[in-house]
This record gives C-alpha cells, sequence and structure tokens, in this order.
C-alpha cells in the first residue's frame, strides 16, 4: 500500500511537473513580453509545483529579483549579495551564513550559459536536490528554460535597435552628404577641390563654399570635437548658422561672434568647433580671415608660403571670446589654399609616428603649379602610402582652392 502511494506520489509530482513545463513553453510560443513571463514562471512554480518561498535573481545589466513570493522580507528590494557568485551547483545555504537569505531560504539554485552566469534561484527545502518532494534538477531546468528564452528575447530586440541605428545612419550619413557643398567652381578663375573622409559613417568635419557677391567669396573648413552623430548634428546647425550669417553681412567680426554664440549655446560647452573661414574680395584684391583655433590652412602666393594663423580660440569654449583679430592679405590677384583637418596630420604609421604638418607643407609647396584636384590627389596618395595598413583614427578633411582674379 505504501509502496503504491509512492508511485501515485511521484507520478502526481512528474505530472504537476509536465503541467508547469507545459506553461511556460506555451507562454514562450506565444512571444510574450519578459514581464508576462516572469509573472508565469510565478505562478508556475508556486501553483504547480507547489513552492512556499522562492526569489528569482536576475542580471539585466545589474543583479535584480524579478520573482519573489512566500517571504516575510522583500527581496526585490534586497540587493543581491555577490558571495553567490561563485555558487557553481545547486547548493545548500550553509547554516554559518548569516545573510537575510539565510534566513529565507536553504537552496540555491545557480542558472548560467556556458561561462556565464545568468540568474540565481532561491528557494526553500530541505535538501539541494530533493527538498519536500520538489525536484531542484527540474527547478533548474525550468528556470534555465525560462531564463535563456528571455535572452534570447533581450538578443533580438538589441538586433532590431542595432537595424534601427544603421538605417539611422545611413539616413544621418545621407543627409550629411547633401549638406556637404557639391557645386564647387571649376573655373579658369576659381578652381574648387575637396576631399572628405568621416572615421565613421558620419563625422565632424565641415567645409563650404559660399558666392556672396558677384565679387566676394566666402570658403570655411572646420572640426568639431568628438565623433558620430552628436558632432555631425552640431555641425548641421553650424553650417544652417554661417549660411544665414552671410546672408546678413560679411564682416567676419559679427560672423565669428555670432557663431561663437550659436556654438555655446547649442553645445552647452560639452563641444567646441576649430574653424577657419576666410572672405575674399575680387575688386579690392584683398583675402579677410579668422582662424578660430584651427590647424592653420596654408597660402600659396608670388611663391611664398604663409600659415594662415590670426583669428581667435576655439568657438563654444567660452561665452565671450577672450580676443578676436581679423587677419589680411592685401594686392593678391592669384594664390593657392589648402585647409585641413587634423586628422591628416596626425595620421599614424605603423611605426606610430604622425603624418605632421612638415610633410604636408613640403608636398603642397613642391606641387603649388597643380589643380586643386591634381594636389589634393597627390596629398591622398602620399598619406596613404604613409599609413600602409594603419587604419584612420578621425575624420579627414581637404579644400584646396587656387584662385586667379586677373583672368
Amino acid at each position: 500500500m505504501k509502496q503504491n502511494e509512492a508511485i501515485k506520489a511521484r507520478l502526481d509530482l512528474k505530472e504537476l511537473e509536465l503541467t508547469a513545463l507545459l506553461e511556460i513553453t506555451q507562454a514562450i510560443n506565444n512571444n510574450l513580453p519578459e514581464a508576462s513571463l516572469y509573472k508565469i514562471y510565478g505562478f508556475t512554480v508556486r501553483g504547480n509545483l507547489n513552492i512556499k518561498k522562492l526569489a528569482l535573481y536576475v542580471f539585466d545589466e545589474q543583479w535584480e529579483c524579478k520573482v519573489n513570493f512566500g517571504t516575510k522580507a522583500n527581496f526585490k528590494g534586497v540587493a543581491f549579495d555577490a558571495r553567490y557568485l561563485d555558487y557553481e551547483k545547486i547548493t545548500s545555504i550553509s547554516e554559518n551564513d548569516d545573510s537575510l537569505f539565510r534566513s529565507e531560504f536553504n537552496v540555491i539554485i545557480p542558472i548560467a550559459h556556458k561561462d556565464q552566469k545568468l540568474a540565481f534561484v532561491f528557494m526553500c527545502g530541505s535538501s539541494p536536490t530533493n527538498g519536500e518532494g520538489i525536484n531542484t534538477n527540474f527547478i533548474q531546468a525550468l528556470s534555465n528554460i525560462i531564463i535563456v528564452a528571455i535572452e534570447n528575447k533581450k538578443l533580438v530586440r538589441l538586433q532590431m535597435e542595432q537595424q534601427m541605428l544603421r538605417r539611422e545612419l545611413k539616413i544621418a550619413e545621407n543627409v550629411q552628404q547633401f549638406l556637404l557643398t557639391k557645386n564647387l567652381p571649376n573655373t579658369p578663375e576659381i578652381k574648387v577641390d575637396t576631399y572628405y573622409k568621416p572615421h565613421h559613417s558620419i563625422g565632424g568635419d565641415f567645409y563650404d563654399y559660399i558666392e556672396i557677391s558677384d565679387h566676394q567669396i566666402l570658403f570655411c573648413i572646420a572640426d568639431v570635437s568628438g565623433k558620430g552623430i552628436p558632432a555631425a548634428l552640431l555641425m548641421s546647425n553650424f553650417q544652417a548658422s554661417l549660411r544665414t550669417l552671410t546672408r546678413q553681412t560679411s564682416e567676419l567680426k559679427e560672423i565669428i561672434t555670432e557663431l561663437n554664440h550659436q556654438v555655446m549655446s547649442n553645445a552647452e560647452g560639452q563641444h567646441f568647433i576649430t574653424f577657419f573661414v576666410a572672405i575674399y574680395d575680387k575688386k579690392s584684391m584683398e583675402l579677410k580671415f579668422v582662424n578660430s583655433g584651427h590647424n592653420p590652412p596654408v597660402l600659396v602666393h608670388n611663391g611664398k608660403l604663409l600659415m594662415l594663423e590670426e583669428g581667435s580660440t576655439v568657438l563654444g569654449a567660452f561665452p565671450e571670446l577672450p580676443f578676436l583679430n581679423v587677419g589680411t592679405v592685401d594686392e593678391i590677384e592669384d594664390f593657392l589654399f589648402c585647409g585641413f583637418t587634423d586628422g591628416l596630420t596626425e595620421l599614424n604609421n605603423s611605426k606610430g609616428e604622425e603624418f605632421g604638418t612638415d610633410q604636408l607643407l613640403r608636398v603642397i609647396e613642391e606641387n603649388s603649379d597643380l589643380e586643386p584636384a591634381e594636389l589634393n590627389a597627390l596629398i591622398v596618395k602620399t598619406m596613404d602610402n604613409f599609413k600602409e595598413e594603419n587604419s584612420f583614427n578621425d575624420d579627414i578633411t581637404l579644400f584646396t582652392c587656387k584662385v586667379n582674379s586677373k583672368i
């Protein structure tokens, strides 16, 4: 009789376990959200497996109690005890353990995938393998099923977020390419060529060419601190501000002062912009410029090479610029201008050496008779040969302009 009762009890337990397994797998197959899966897990182990006390801790950026019932303390407000991370198998909690966990539970069940600990189940049972008629190995298997299912849901969600981010980055890349000036002049009087290579799909470098009037042209080059979307967004706003200002004034001091205010307001001191801007007047044959902390561009005129350094500090670092000067080059009918960002001069080769300004100046000085497109191609070829197999570690931009107003 007693043997029959024992067999029936085991059969009843197996039936309860199968029912629990069925409910959990159905919930997973129905693609329920994570919160619902945790609720169903709690109802299932409590109702079908007659577990009286349980706390399920899951690692979700940090250890959190996701399921808790039957305890005096609310373990959803209790931090996970890191000492239990060393538990590799179903184990009885030591009687010498003076933690809150030991006062409520006596069995700990680790849930792992390969070598990664995903969760821990704390429950009450007389032994780690068969407490109060409960098969803790089955609890471990059941918990593992639902935790792995939730991890898979997180992975799918992450993959979807990454796909969405890639789509957004592609849109941002297309928008940025659209914003970069494409209709650059290529006439006997003015020739302009550019090279733009962002470190990622979008970057924080910027250049522009604007015809202010029939005898004035503005050209500029800039570099936002940082990389990626924040830098690209700030640069897009910066370009819009610049183009709005040039419709209102051609005074460089006014333009720079307002741009500094705009960058300070938009970036709130978190980013700054190095910026070089010049206006050439064909009538007066005068080049005016402001260098706001940017790598000094190169001007080749009458066989001489000039570095255009005069100006101000970077934009967006101070509410009011501590100094602002406008540089001037007079009686200039024809010239070659080459602006660049520090991604070029700070490029490293396999030996850790920098490309450097001196090497760039040498290429420009020895080949200043070339057309802008030819000179840029030569600079890029020299840069590629220098870096060898090394990758680019920053955005790189070249803006080269050749003017001959005598024509």
